[in-house]
């Protein structure tokens, strides 16, 4: 037998299987309430808008273009409604800051192809977005605990990371409604990253994957909104912003986004050349014909639906969860996450949670970088409907009271 092992790239080693990816089979199991997939519901796509944008593009004299090989950066008139979009969130830019990606998990590949070289240091928040580590991981870095208040220093971000054999190149976060947590990073706390981004002069990466999905309170300027603010321009900013369609109108067109400096754009499209040449050029079309007629209405709408089953899935928690647990309580997204007591074991109960109680979720754990946090799990409430939240939260209610009372 062949041996691959001692042929694969030493970087093969950093690649770990998605535990999202493998319990997102669950939800085929008609007998499982997940809370696993951190998807959108499918229920509320806009079908109809698709079918009539690809009619569109098939009659007229645009299907020749969108069967064709087409630019790296991306298909223009899309770009432009993205210049709209940025300009009504505060981000000036032009055209040319715009970068069309393969999802926005291309983008954060080559991002951390761009900016990594082994044994650099990536700063994360503890907890992070799973993909994220995945991406980025490739490129073996060290990662350190991006905090953003007590009392760590610049400094010691950086002799850390030089006793570890390497630089900080960047501090990735997501700002509004992070998966896995459902929080928000606050306005003191954007400009708090911003003097950190200035004072270790890193790249600081923007997931703003969750941005439209606000159900209530402020709304807070993205932090390359901010960033423009102070330097006057985008092309003075070292924040990089990375948005997704897939949240708001179809997943499985994959097309994200990037807004930069044209010194990082420019160097993405290079990237891009050298691995795929360009995003699917009709599935651009597409989401471009639908953004531009549906878009407010499509968010609209999901927001409605998603914010019904967020207060829903509160309310149970509240109703059913044992004193000695605590979940956030996020403004928006699609995640609520939940602290059990030190001790206890996110994968074990997921292992009894399927077998006895027939509840899907996904174990904390995998979203630290250090492998900590065993005690946490993630809940989502995209997919579920309101009786299946009531129904699946009051079991999982019962599980976790049970194992601690088993403790005890």
């Amino acid at each position: 037998m062949l041996n691959w092992d001692h042929i694969f790239a030493t970087r093969s080693t950093r690649m770990r299987a998605s535990e999202i990816r493998e319990l997102l089979k669950l939800l085929d199991q008609p007998d499982i309430i997940s809370f696993a997939g951190g998807i959108p519901d499918p229920k509320l796509f806009p079908d109809g808008e698709f079918k009539a944008a690809y009619a569109d593009i098939f009659a007229g004299e645009q299907v020749g273009a969108a069967l064709q090989y087409s630019v790296s950066e991306g298909y223009k008139p899309l770009r432009e409604w993205l210049r709209g979009e940025m300009q009504k969130l505060g981000i000036a830019c032009s055209v040319d800051n715009i970068f069309i990606t393969s999802g926005s998990q291309q983008a954060l590949d080559y991002l951390g192809k761009l900016f990594l070289s082994p044994k650099d240091t990536a700063l994360v928040n503890w907890p992070t977005y799973l993909g994220a580590l995945q991406a980025f991981n490739a490129y073996e870095p060290n990662y350190d605990q991006l905090t953003l208040t007590g009392n760590r220093t610049p400094d010691s971000y950086r002799a850390t990371a030089q006793n570890l054999g390497g630089e900080v190149k960047f501090a990735y976060t997501s700002a509004d409604f992070s998966n896995p947590t459902g929080e928000s990073v606050d306005l003191a706390g954007r400009k708090r990253l911003l003097d950190l981004g200035d004072e270790l002069d890193i790249a600081l990466i923007e997931d703003a994957a969750y941005q439209s999905l606000r159900y209530d309170g402020e709304a807070i300027p993205p932090i390359l909104a901010l960033d423009i603010a102070r330097k006057g321009s985008i092309e003075d900013t070292r924040t990089i912003y990375c948005g997704s369609f897939s949240k708001t109108l179809a997943p499985g067109l994959r097309v994200g986004f990037v807004v930069a400096n044209m010194t990082v754009i420019r160097k993405l499209v290079l990237m891009k050349q050298a691995a795929d040449l360009h995003s699917s050029t009709i599935n651009q079309m597409a989401i471009a014909y639908v953004a531009e007629r549906h878009f407010e209405a499509q968010v609209a709408k999901i927001r409605l639906a998603y914010s019904a089953r967020r207060d829903a899935m509160l309310a149970a928690l509240d109703r059913y969860m044992p004193a000695a647990a605590v979940w956030t309580k996020p403004e928006g997204g699609m995640f609520i996450w939940v602290t059990l007591p030190e001790g206890m074991d996110g994968a074990e109960l997921l292992e009894r949670s399927i077998r006895t109680e027939k509840v899907a979720f996904v174990p904390g754990q995998a979203f630290f970088a250090d492998r900590s946090g065993a005690n946490t799990l993630r809940l989502s409430f995209s997919c579920a409907n309101e009786e299946m939240i009531e129904e699946g939260i009051k079991r999982l209610g019962r599980l976790i009271g049970g194992a601690l009372s088993e403790a005890a």
